[in-house]
């Protein structure tokens, strides 16, 4: 009879295969944990519902100057009080964001695709093609920007609509930096075997560029993108502030705050200025507390 010992009484080996997750979800599952970055988001989500449904929420004129309600301080029938003209700031906060964000997001998402494409063909191609495109992106860096926002906006306001007129010579004018980038992350990139290899097979650049190289460089992107917007909001703000920027018949963040210019205002009716104001600043943190989930989540030298 054989006696079983210890020693050959083997483990169980347990054979499930342990849970892999992709880059992305673990990304995802990091950027969730980011508490400030989900409440950031949380935020945005609303003040983005609340800028669209803003024809649902109030049925105020926001251009309607009324001469009887001029200066009247918040009160059951105007929330947030109204300006100088008698227009209801409740409503015309909830439309400034609207006109705010439109010009946030459509000033970076042309940003974005402008420098990228820029950014790319100069990283990948290099030589005198990246020479030119960089010296290019120098000229365009080197311009003042709000001289130029402001000289070009006299000039083509009333052709294109002010709003879009904004939205174009910004962008026009702000895509050097994610140029630069695009072009440092693609040089990096395209050294790398998997780019050598598909070169090697005959891919044209085409191919290489947009299905090898951006996507890994698609995390920077994304997070300069987040960064960019909050730029932008900011610069949309500061020039409707002296004038330039948004018509003031176009409510916005930027140009509802022009009421603070006046000391009594500044002083005596905050109701003018701060709602816009507080619009502002909690957009442009949430923006920037998303950035940096993103930055931390889309790193890969960051704990799991």
């Amino acid at each position: 009879m054989e006696i079983v010992t210890k020693k050959d009484v083997q483990p169980e080996v347990n054979m499930k295969a342990p849970k892999n997750f992709s880059p992305w979800a673990i990304a995802r599952k990091k950027f969730v944990k980011n508490k400030l970055a989900m409440i950031s988001l949380a935020f945005m989500i609303v003040i983005t519902l609340l800028a669209i449904f803003a024809p649902l929420l109030t049925k105020a004129d926001i251009t309607r100057i009324d001469y009887m309600a001029m200066n009247a301080a918040p009160s059951s029938e105007h929330w947030f009080g109204t300006d100088t003209n008698g227009r209801d700031v409740f409503a015309r906060t909830l439309y400034g964001g609207r006109t705010s964000l439109l010009i946030g997001v459509a000033c970076t998402t042309l940003v974005i695709l402008i420098g990228t494409l820029i950014g790319s063909i100069a990283g990948y191609y290099g030589g005198k093609v990246d020479q030119f495109l960089m010296r290019f992106t120098d000229f365009v860096l080197n311009f003042p920007l709000i001289v130029f926002v402001v000289v070009l906006n006299t000039i083509l306001i009333g052709k294109i609509s002010g709003v879009w007129t904004l939205i174009l010579v910004v962008s026009f004018l702000s895509w050097g930096s994610t140029a630069r980038l695009v072009r440092s992350k693609v040089l990096a990139e395209k050294e790398n075997e998997y780019v050598l290899s598909a070169v090697s097979i005959g891919c044209s650049p085409f191919k290489i560029i947009f299905k090898h190289l951006l996507p890994n460089v698609f995390s920077t992107i994304v997070v300069q993108a987040s960064l960019q917007m909050a730029i932008l909001i900011v610069f949309e703000s500061a020039i409707s502030f002296i004038g330039f920027g948004v018509p003031a018949d176009t409510p916005s963040w930027g140009n509802m705050l022009t009421e603070a210019r006046e000391s009594d205002v500044l002083q005596n009716k905050p109701w003018m200025w701060v709602p816009p104001g507080l619009a502002i600043t909690f957009t442009i943190l949430a923006i920037n507390f998303i950035g940096e989930g993103l930055k931390d989540a889309l790193n890969p030298k960051s704990l799991r």
